[in-house]
């Protein structure tokens, strides 16, 4: 009788245990969500092993929110910077065209040329175009080409990408029959962004990695916190000839495909710099 109520005992305390400690790890699983958003880290997903059905479907729905979040914030930011990139160019051009054809009139006018006043007149209206060509380029924020939709194989894409750039070292981890619906050309725009950045940064290795989602890495110099949270803002850059228009012009690209571009808050093991596509779910050849 002793034997059984001593066993009992244990049983009971072990089931106890084991209750306190699941609702431990559900804690941490909360405390580690709540800073992620807090941090403004959207791509969180934490694995649901484990866990029982409900609480598995509850952290399925949380991890796919997730997602939905930063796709909406990214959304509402790009459309931010469009308006504001529209108004501004719009404004910024219809100054500058009367000074350029004011300025190329003079330039024409026999009593200028050769005049004291032709050299100044000249840098007016040189510095006038050069302002008219670099507000142009601006205008591909809001000019985008929608996109044509097509089957794109992930691993010969990428393959093609490394074949570009045979001066890097190359590691490339994704299923042979991995398959999304994209615009190949415009896909092939951000990744080639992605790889130039990364050559700027004095990487010699990439990677790109499939999991759930598309890491691409580079072991390039790292990514200082207060740059991390710029780099998507058009017209940021830390380059001396730089025109910050690259990460957020990919950026809206994959908007448009219904995909999300994000830099991993800890990069992926050797490397400095991890960016993750996300898109909404592939499909076997």
């Amino acid at each position: 009788m002793l034997y059984l109520i001593i066993l009992a005992t244990l049983l009971v305390a072990g089931i106890a245990y084991g209750v306190y400690h699941h609702q431990c790890v559900l804690r941490e699983r909360a405390q580690t969500m709540r800073d992620a958003i807090r941090h403004r880290d959207f791509a969180f997903r934490l694995p649901t092993r484990g866990l029982l059905f409900g609480e598995k479907a509850l952290q399925e729905a949380l991890n796919g929110m997730g997602q939905e979040i930063q796709q909406l914030v990214a959304h509402n930011e790009v459309e931010a910077w469009q308006r504001l990139t529209r108004v501004l160019t719009h404004e910024i051009m219809n100054a500058m065209t009367p000074i350029l054809s004011v300025s190329q009139a003079c330039l024409q006018n026999t009593d200028i040329q050769g005049s004291p006043f032709e050299e100044g007149i000249r840098a007016i209206h040189d510095t006038s175009s050069d302002l008219a060509t670099f507000v142009n380029s601006y205008r591909k924020l809001t000019q985008l080409q929608e996109p044509v939709w097509g089957d794109v194989q992930l691993m010969a894409f990428c393959e093609g990408i490394a074949a570009l750039y045979p001066q890097l070292q190359w590691y490339i981890a994704i299923p042979a029959h991995i398959i999304i619906k994209a615009d190949e050309g415009l896909l092939r725009q951000v990744f080639i962004n992605l790889t130039k950045n990364a050559i700027e940064a004095e990487a010699d290795r990439m990677e790109v990695k499939w999991t759930d989602r598309l890491y691409v890495s580079n072991n390039g110099h790292s990514i200082p916190d207060d740059v991390a949270r710029e780099m998507f803002i058009p017209f940021f850059t830390t380059k001396p000839s730089g025109t910050g228009i690259g990460l957020s012009l990919s950026r809206q690209i994959l908007m448009m495909q219904n995909m999300t571009l994000a830099l991993r808050e800890h990069p992926l093991r050797g490397y400095n710099a991890t960016f993750i596509i996300g898109m909404d779910r592939p499909y076997a050849r």
